[in-house]
């Protein structure tokens, strides 16, 4: 069974992309390629990094922002589908996963 997990493995690397260095607090826009019909376009979403987890091509993370008073959470897998993310500011948090934001209305102002 080795065999199989070294195959995998060798497979995953090809899809691995460079993504920038973040860490959850961090405000960041994440641009989504969105297929409509024929057509597709970049969506951004911009909001804090709440959480990352997982590894290789299954790493994904979640991002909160407040959007008409509404808090909204995504989580967007860092390997498929994402056109590029940009970190907007960096914001230091002495937990991995800062849930306590979602208690806060104003995102912008941590740090």
């Amino acid at each position: 069974m080795a065999g199989m997990d070294d195959l995998i493995r060798s497979l995953e690397q090809d899809l691995v992309k460079e993504v920038p260095e973040f860490a959850t607090g961090d405000i960041v826009r994440v641009y989504e390629r969105v297929t409509e019909g024929t057509r597709q376009r970049l969506q951004p979403f911009e909001g804090v990094v709440l959480k990352r987890s997982g590894s290789g091509t299954r790493e994904t993370m979640t991002v909160r922002r407040i959007a008409a008073g509404v808090g909204v959470e995504r989580t967007f897998p860092l390997h498929h589908k994402l056109e590029r993310i940009e970190v907007l500011k960096r914001n230091n948090v002495r937990q991995s996963r800062p849930y306590w934001l979602r208690r806060i209305s104003r995102l912008h102002k941590i740090g």
